[in-house]
C-alpha cells in the first residue's frame, strides 16, 4: 500500500496548519476520495462543498492526475479560507469558487462524483446534492462519528442522525455506512 502524501495534500496540510484551520479532510478519508476519482469516467466532473484550505481538493486531484479529461469544481462559503486554497498550485481542471453553494448547487449540472464536506450541502440541503449526482454518480459524506475524544452537542448529533437517515434510506441511492473508516463515511451511488 502506498502510504506517501502526494505534494499537492501536503502543501494543502501546511495551509491549513498556517492557518490554524483543524478541520482539514482526514488523511483515510482523503485516500478514499483519490481512489474514487481515479475511476471518475472520462470527461467526468467532480464536486466538493467545503474546500477548506484544498486538502480535500488535493485528495481528489491527486487521484486524477495525471489525467486532464476531467472537471473538479470547489465551493467554499468562506473567502479567507477560500484564498488560502486558491493559493495552492492547482491543475487547470480545478474550478475554486467562493460562495453559498445552496445558491450555487442548482446551476452546476450533473457529477460523477461529489464529496459533501460542509454543513451546507450535507445538514442542510442535502437534496439539492442528491439532485446533483449524474447517473451512477458516487456521493461521498465524511464527519459521520464524532473524533476521539470530541462529544457532539445534541443538536449537531441530531442533524446527522438526519443525514445518516436520508442518506441509507433514499431511494435514488444505494448507500453504505463505512464507520470504522477515518471521520466515518457514508458512501452513495445513484441508481439512476
Amino acid at each position: 500500500m502506498n502510504t506517501e502524501t502526494p505534494e499537492l495534500v501536503g502543501a494543502a496540510v501546511e495551509r491549513a496548519r498556517a492557518a490554524g484551520f483543524a478541520f482539514s479532510c482526514d488523511p483515510a478519508v482523503g485516500r478514499l476520495l483519490a481512489v474514487l476519482a481515479a475511476g471518475v469516467p472520462e470527461r467526468g466532473r467532480v464536486l466538493e462543498l467545503g474546500t477548506g484550505t484544498g486538502v480535500g481538493t488535493a485528495w481528489l486531484v491527486s487521484g486524477l492526475l495525471p489525467r486532464r479529461d476531467v472537471t473538479v469544481t470547489s465551493v467554499e462559503l468562506d473567502p479567507e479560507r477560500a484564498a488560502l486554497a486558491a493559493s495552492g498550485d492547482w491543475p487547470g481542471f480545478v474550478d475554486l469558487r467562493t460562495g453559498d453553494v445552496l445558491e450555487l448547487l442548482p446551476g452546476l449540472g450533473a457529477f460523477e462524483l461529489i464529496f459533501a464536506d460542509a454543513e451546507a450541502g450535507k445538514q442542510v440541503g442535502l437534496e439539492l446534492t442528491i439532485a446533483a449526482l449524474g447517473p451512477r454518480g458516487v456521493l461521498v459524506v465524511d464527519d459521520m462519528t464524532p473524533a476521539p475524544g470530541v462529544t457532539w452537542d445534541a443538536g449537531f448529533a441530531a442533524r446527522q442522525e438526519e443525514v445518516r437517515r436520508t442518506l441509507l434510506g433514499h431511494e435514488r441511492l444505494a448507500a453504505v455506512e463505512l464507520g470504522g473508516h477515518g471521520s466515518g463515511v457514508i458512501l452513495a451511488t445513484a441508481r439512476n
